[in-house]
């Protein structure tokens, strides 16, 4: 939002041009078009996954949602602003600043549905807007490229709609690290228990669907990455389902002399 002054008194002081200085006695606030970033910050200040849900659902319906990609624009269309609002109305809707899918920000939007506990409303969303699904010949690059913004179906060519444009590999890598790092590990691995020791563990949200294909020999479904860059780490699971938070019910580590220490229990010591 904005102020416009609207009843000032004058006084007599001016500045080096001649345009006299004024007292604002009254402002009149002027709401702006919602930007992405903003609905960023008020999520980062929701506590509870019932209010995070229900902002979610707001911003679905809005003018953000670029419906044609299933993705979110950095505004929502900025038709008959003024230009006090800044340079953002020196592009055609759909690019660069104005209206078109940074990807950046949509990541660090992506981040935040994670965090409040929303997985259903994430995975649909990354399977939409997260660059491994994105269809490459629109993309216009390879899909393991980050972009800084990605033309909006508010562009008035047609041909360029889904095309990324301006490489770049840091803010949307940052967080999909940040995301990468909550689905496979969990917010902290290390932390205080109940009776004050530190401890280990890990807390995954994974969605059935990565889950590997078919179950290993023994019947279990899995799902395999790397922690601290070397040691291997599977997830296995007797049943296809959403592993959404859920720690492990038991742990067999493999030691470096090839033996192997089985734990029960959620939490290493």
């Amino acid at each position: 939002f904005a102020y416009n002054v609207s009843k000032w008194q004058t006084t007599d002081l001016y500045n080096d041009v001649g345009h006299p200085f004024v007292r604002a006695l009254e402002m009149r606030v002027i709401r702006f078009p919602l930007f992405l970033e903003g609905v960023v910050r008020k999520m980062k200040t929701i506590q509870s996954k019932e209010e995070a849900a229900e902002m979610y659902s707001l911003v679905y319906r809005s003018g953000l949602r670029d419906p044609q990609l299933g993705m979110y624009a950095i505004s929502s269309n900025l038709k008959g602003q003024s230009f006090d609002i800044g340079r953002v109305l020196s592009f055609a809707p759909g690019w660069l600043e104005n209206q078109s899918i940074w990807t950046h920000m949509a990541y660090k939007y992506y981040l935040e549905l994670l965090r409040k506990g929303l997985h259903d409303e994430f995975f649909t969303e990354m399977r939409q807007g997260m660059l491994p699904f994105f269809n490459d010949t629109t993309y216009g690059r390879s899909i393991l490229e980050c972009s800084s913004f990605v033309a909006s179906s508010s562009f008035e060519d047609p041909s360029v709609v889904g095309q990324g444009f301006l490489p770049r590999l840091s803010g949307s890598t940052a967080e999909f690290m940040s995301m990468w790092t909550l689905m496979m590990i969990g917010p902290s691995p290390f932390f205080i228990s109940e009776d004050g020791n530190l401890v280990f563990g890990f807390k995954p949200s994974v969605p059935s669907w990565l889950l590997r294909h078919p179950a290993t020999a023994d019947g279990f479904y899995s799902i395999q990455f790397k922690f601290f860059t070397s040691i291997d780490v599977v997830y296995y699971t007797k049943t296809m389902r959403n592993l959404y938070g859920t720690r492990p019910q038991r742990y067999t580590v493999g030691l470096r002399d090839g033996s192997r220490l089985d734990i029960d229990g959620a939490t290493l010591p």
